[in-house]
């Protein structure tokens, strides 16, 4: 039996394709230089590098102190109550957000404009005065609901409204904004189909606005954990406040300090990775790749192997 042979290429090399006459020659892609790169990266090496050799070795920072109380009882207890408040606060913002963002979208001028004027108030006003006001709320109103008003408005329900109020009137614009992304046609067809407009805002438009919704909620939750340091001022017990009571006695101020930013670092960076987990999870199918088109399955022609 004659052993087998292969068939001879009939594809030309690319010596061949190069003798061709009258073919003009193959181009040879050259990346081009970038020297400014480079130095652009061993400068931001450098100045990273000299910044940790100055922090790790400068005695001033008292590591030493950092490690003893970075886990102490009493931080770890203002830690909680922080999350504890920052939870509440938020929760309460992003129900009252909702609640102004429709009646903000309503046709009754009366409920449109009061809204407008809440969101007005509270987005124009700091926050710091915010929380003084609900704190001395008895100065103006000695009794509320037939209750003292300093015995009502503790510190913490000061904290809560302060921050939460002021968090409703940012949150109302982010959902407002959800809301009209989202094509009102569809709310013409799920009115057409004799759905409510409270069935149509919870069934039809508020699911397809969630995607725009929810990044910006996400920065909102991580602002709101640095911002209940302002409650500081009112003397409510929470993470800023337990590291200054600490400095107060001992006089470690810097050393405290580093501990508060630390487990706020820490508990940004727990949150943001959450944020990535949830926007990922709302935005499925409508991710857009380096050139805008969106990522999707690409389909098999026929014959295609």
């Amino acid at each position: 039996m004659a052993p087998s042979t292969s068939p001879p290429s009939t594809r030309p090399s690319s010596a061949a394709v190069e003798a061709q006459p009258g073919r003009p020659d193959l181009i040879r892609a050259v990346p081009v230089p970038r020297p400014g790169r480079w130095v652009a990266a061993a400068i931001v090496l450098g100045v990273a590098v000299a910044l940790v050799h100055s922090v790790a070795t400068n005695p001033r920072f008292e590591w030493g102190v950092v490690g003893d109380y970075l886990f102490s009882d009493t931080v770890l207890r203002g830690l909680v109550l922080t999350l504890e408040l920052t939870v509440i606060a938020m929760v309460a913002g992003v129900v009252l957000g909702v609640v102004l963002a429709v009646m903000r979208l309503s046709a009754n001028p009366l409920v449109s404009g009061g809204s407008a004027a809440f969101i007005w108030l509270f987005r124009g006003t700091p926050v710091l005065v915010q929380l003084l006001f609900w704190n001395f709320i008895a100065a103006l109103y000695p009794s509320l609901f037939g209750i003292d008003a300093n015995t009502l408005i503790t510190p913490f329900v000061a904290a809560v409204l302060g921050l939460g109020l002021n968090e409703a009137a940012y949150m109302a614009e982010i959902v407002r904004a959800g809301i009209i992304s989202v094509d009102e046609g569809q709310t013409q067809a799920a009115h057409a189909l004799g759905m409510t407009r409270l069935q149509t805002m919870r069934r039809i438009v508020l699911p397809q606005a969630m995607r725009v919704i929810i990044p910006p909620t996400g920065n909102e939750t991580i602002s709101m954990l640095k911002t209940t340091s302002l409650v500081v001022v009112i003397g409510y017990f929470e993470l800023m406040t337990s590291v200054q009571r600490i400095y107060s006695v001992n006089f470690q101020t810097i050393p405290l300090l580093i501990v508060a930013a630390i487990w706020y670092l820490a508990l940004t960076s727990v949150l943001s990775i959450g944020q990535g987990f949830v926007e990922r999870r709302y935005g499925r199918g409508v991710h857009r790749g380096p050139t805008g088109a969106r990522l999707l399955p690409r389909r098999k022609t026929a014959g295609a192997t």
